[in-house]
């Protein structure tokens, strides 16, 4: 097949794109940076330049790559992009990949309506985000958390937004777990490291993570099985953060995470640091193991954490 990767430099597209050319597909993927184009060229992709903003840029960059599937996996979280991570003000952090997630999903789904591709993929989240009721682990068929009246709620709105717009495309979303792996969590460990990262309250919010190969994998048999509906992308392993997190510090060699208390936390980090670790949902991967026959080389953090940082 001719796959089309929008986002392909990313720290998913990085993993993503050698898998899909071991498998015999025809990779272009697009970076917004002349220096990364190269990159893409050692992969063995060809690599273009596109502004996922620009519909024009879009629109020629598809036409030119002729794809049968488009995969979108355009965001700009890195510090090079959105600055350091400010979890207080998430609206803030993510502006720019909420526009990605909005005119990027328009622009792409134009460009596939004009240029007769069949296929799209567009990337979710599932981590932390279940509704808050009932058990701690959601499958697809429970609501999303959109977290109304906090500075998260236009994050998760945008992330809806892309799920019914791609829905009703005929296309699929992987809601993608927290990413660790090559690049993702440096942030993170530097942080648990400096004991900049506590524990809130008693930590029973629950989180999924997943490693960047297993959801590279997991989008390559969405491609080739041209998958439709909504895919929750995570490990077999959701845990509490009283749980992941002093693992984390510990493999990262670091003391102990520090606990503060709910009120300090909402004061210091915000509503939806909070939320996160004292009443986050995980998610179930049944589905995707189900229907797309998905096997993981991570099936838990709790190993993948301690190979990551050996």
């Amino acid at each position: 097949m001719r796959v089309f990767v929008a986002g392909g430099s990313g720290v998913l597209g990085r993993r993503l794109v050698p898998q899909l050319l071991a498998r015999g597909h025809q990779v272009t993927a697009t970076t917004t940076s002349e220096a990364k184009l190269g990159r893409l060229t050692r992969l063995g992709a060809e690599g273009v330049l596109m502004d996922g903003l620009d519909p024009v840029s879009v629109g020629e960059a598809v036409a030119a790559a002729r794809p049968d599937v488009i995969v979108h996996q355009m965001t700009a979280i890195s510090m090079a992009h959105a600055g350091r991570p400010d979890i207080k003000h998430p609206d803030r952090w993510f502006a720019l990949t909420n526009r990605l997630r909005g005119e990027g999903t328009d622009h792409l789904l134009a460009a596939a309506e004009a240029t007769g591709v069949s296929h799209f993929v567009a990337q979710g989240y599932a981590s932390w985000n279940g509704i808050r009721e009932g058990g701690w682990v959601k499958t697809e068929q429970d609501p999303l958390d959109l977290l109304e009246g906090t500075a998260a709620h236009v994050n998760l709105k945008m992330l809806a937004r892309v799920e019914d717009v791609v829905l009703k495309a005929g296309g699929a979303v992987l809601r993608y777990g927290a990413f660790y792996g090559p690049g993702a969590i440096d942030d993170q460990v530097e942080l648990v490291r400096k004991r900049q990262y506590p524990l809130v309250g008693r930590g029973t919010g629950h989180s999924s993570w997943v490693h960047l190969d297993d959801a590279a994998s997991a989008t390559v048999l969405a491609v080739e099985q041209r998958a439709r509906g909504v895919f929750n992308i995570v490990d077999d392993d959701p845990a509490p953060a009283s749980e992941w997190l002093p693992h984390l510090a510990a493999c990262a060699g670091a003391k102990p995470p520090r606990r503060i208390p709910v009120w300090l936390a909402r004061l210091l980090a915000g509503d939806q640091a909070v939320i996160m670790m004292t009443e986050g949902r995980g998610f179930s991967n049944a589905k995707a193991k189900a229907e797309l026959g998905w096997r993981l080389r991570h099936p838990s953090w709790r190993q993948g954490f301690r190979e990551e940082l050996a």
